[in-house]
């Protein structure tokens, strides 16, 4: 049963509800990604509209995750730790105004989208309608096994990369193995999540891919899409889809995080942890992050 909600703390519950720590560092990458990669590869010129764009997917993903916790705010009443995290869940604010602020972020979106170009839009409408069945409870794409991985692959992955892709050109070429690497990476974050969530998952009955599968082939097929990320990655790379002088910086970069972040045990959601995957993948998120800024510096500037 879900509390009355407090109205003090309005802002910081709404941002609260956004969980802008848990897609920030993936999304910033793949907007970026996008744009770079049609830059290098097809000789794209950067303009503001990347930067638009980075605003339309950084909104897209701030409403797929508000309107996840507003469809599941009962569902997690069930479960301590999703409740805390859950704002409508612990009574800190109504779903009402929950509602009002995501389809705020949802039209911010649209507009952004839109701004960007009609290729652009027909990708970001796709997220936005991707986001929104996938936890409204009359659909629940999440709860659907085998769907729920090709819905989070796509949506909040693979269309954040090509809806800055399409800004400048539709033509892929063999930088297929970078969508491909994308949609498994993505794959391989809903498959982690549903073997961290295992047991809550089951409690609140979510027939979801690991529920079918077990948790064992789940953890069997979580580090398998890594690798065939990794593949697909390698193979552009080889094609040349990355300027050579990045490798410097990315040795440089490994090394200084690594040092920096080395004895801070908080992953991506800011909360403490000794899980080291959840460390390792903090890490990787922050060099690659790095990594786009200082490609993007670059190539703006000539």
């Amino acid at each position: 049963m879900l509390t009355r909600a407090a109205t003090s703390n309005t802002p910081q519950a709404i941002l609260k509800l956004t969980r802008w720590q848990e897609f920030w560092a993936f999304t910033s990458i793949l907007t970026w990604l996008g744009g770079l990669l049609a830059y290098e590869v097809r000789g794209a010129t950067l303009d503001w509209r990347l930067f638009v764009v980075f605003i339309a997917n950084m909104s897209a993903m701030a409403y797929a995750f508000m309107i996840n916790d507003i469809e599941d705010a009962v569902d997690d009443t069930h479960d301590p730790d999703r409740a805390r995290r859950n704002p409508i869940s612990s009574g800190e604010l109504s779903k009402k105004v929950g509602w009002t602020a995501s389809i705020i972020m949802f039209a911010l979106s649209a507009i952004c989208y839109a701004l960007a170009g009609w290729r652009t839009f027909v990708v970001g409408a796709t997220i936005l309608i991707l986001a929104h069945l996938y936890s409204w409870h009359l659909v629940r794409l999440k709860a659907r096994p085998l769907v729920d991985i090709l819905s989070h692959a796509m949506f909040l992955s693979t269309l954040l990369f090509l809806a800055a892709f399409f800004i400048y050109t539709t033509h892929i070429g063999y930088l297929w193995t970078m969508v491909l690497g994308t949609f498994l990476i993505s794959a391989y974050g809903q498959l982690y999540n549903q073997v961290r969530d295992y047991e809550a998952d089951r409690a609140a009955r979510l027939h979801n891919t690991a529920s079918i599968l077990g948790l064992r082939i789940t953890q069997i097929l979580a580090p398998a899409s890594v690798v065939g990320a990794l593949l697909g990655f390698l193979a552009a790379i080889l094609m040349g889809a990355f300027p050579i002088w990045l490798l410097p910086v990315l040795i440089v970069t490994i090394i200084v995080v690594h040092i920096a972040l080395r004895n801070v045990k908080t992953d991506m959601r800011g909360s403490e942890t000794d899980d080291n995957i959840a460390l390792v993948q903090r890490e990787f998120l922050t060099v690659v992050n790095t990594l786009m800024l200082v490609w993007l510096i670059v190539a703006l500037i000539s």
